[in-house]
């Protein structure tokens, strides 16, 4: 399924999807008569299911449909990849960005083909570990490439707009396959993109 902006994502949205969204703003205590609230319930539905959509989309099927052979075998990275999603324990949004690196083994990826992963996965509900291991493990799996390195830096809203409401901080995640368990590969790897990470 080929990503869409949200005005293009077709949602179709059940009445008990609605009601219930419906429900738990009357339970806060609002009139959902009001009218801005009239259309919240299915803007809100609409809003979930686009942001849930990479439950909807096979990754592996996404790499494989842009893979050449090539006769290459340095090191490929994707600095800086921009993504959102939805942490799974309190449904707030975690974003960041996300940068990838693998090292070809007779195959190649269309370079646009490593962001688009990177939204399947995260438009789920997550966890930023998680989520660093299902990119690495997508691309390992599927390339089969020398060696695979994922590095994610996210602020997440769970720990900004509640909680210890620690506006600065950032979780950085990372994960290593293959070539990339060798201390100098990895070091190479994080030097290049040392410059990007907070």
């Amino acid at each position: 399924m080929p990503y869409k902006k949200f005005e293009e994502y077709n949602v179709k949205v059940t009445d008990d999807v609605k009601n219930r969204y419906k429900n738990i703003i009357e339970d806060l205590g609002e009139d959902t008569q009001r009218e801005g609230l009239l259309k919240t319930p299915e803007r809100a539905a609409k809003a979930m299911q686009y942001l849930t959509q990479g439950y909807d989309q096979d990754a592996a099927e996404i790499l494989k449909g842009a893979m050449f052979k090539e006769d290459y075998n340095d090191m490929v990275i994707v600095k800086d990849i921009e993504f959102y999603s939805l942490c799974e324990h309190h449904i707030l949004p975690f974003f960041g960005k996300a940068h990838i690196a693998y090292i070809p083994n007779g195959h190649i990826v269309g370079l646009s083909k490593l962001p688009r992963i990177v939204d399947v996965f995260s438009r789920r509900l997550q966890v930023q570990e998680r989520l660093t291991h299902q990119i690495l493990d997508c691309i390992n799996d599927t390339l089969q490439p020398e060696g695979v390195a994922v590095v994610i830096e996210a602020s997440h809203m769970c720990m900004q707009m509640r909680g210890v409401q620690k506006q600065n901080s950032v979780t950085t995640t990372s994960g290593f396959r293959g070539a990339f368990q060798n201390i100098e590969t990895r070091t190479e790897f994080l030097n290049l993109i040392s410059s990007k990470l907070s």
